[in-house]
């Protein structure tokens, strides 16, 4: 299963698994993660502008093994675990 990411500057803020047959399922992570996006976006002058939009981009993570939900539950916990940390 193909394991998308979609990343503003270093913060994530959407997963997109792809299965073998292109069927898609996503998941927005949690608020504080757009809260963090906000608070770094205003820091930096980017709120309602074209350059805020810019920032967002698409990363590729490895394959992974198993069924949709199971996929984003995993790499939805790593990430909260990343930003913990």
């Amino acid at each position: 299963m193909q394991v998308r990411v979609l990343y503003w500057q270093e913060i994530p803020s959407l997963i997109r698994v792809t299965a073998d047959d292109g069927t898609q399922q996503s998941r927005q992570l949690p608020d504080w993660f757009q809260q963090a996006i906000d608070r770094v976006a205003m820091e930096q002058g980017l709120v309602g502008s074209d350059a805020y939009l810019e920032q967002f981009a698409w990363r590729d993570l490895a394959q992974r093994d198993g069924a949709p939900n199971d996929v984003l539950d995993a790499v939805e916990a790593e990430l909260v675990a990343t930003r913990d940390s």
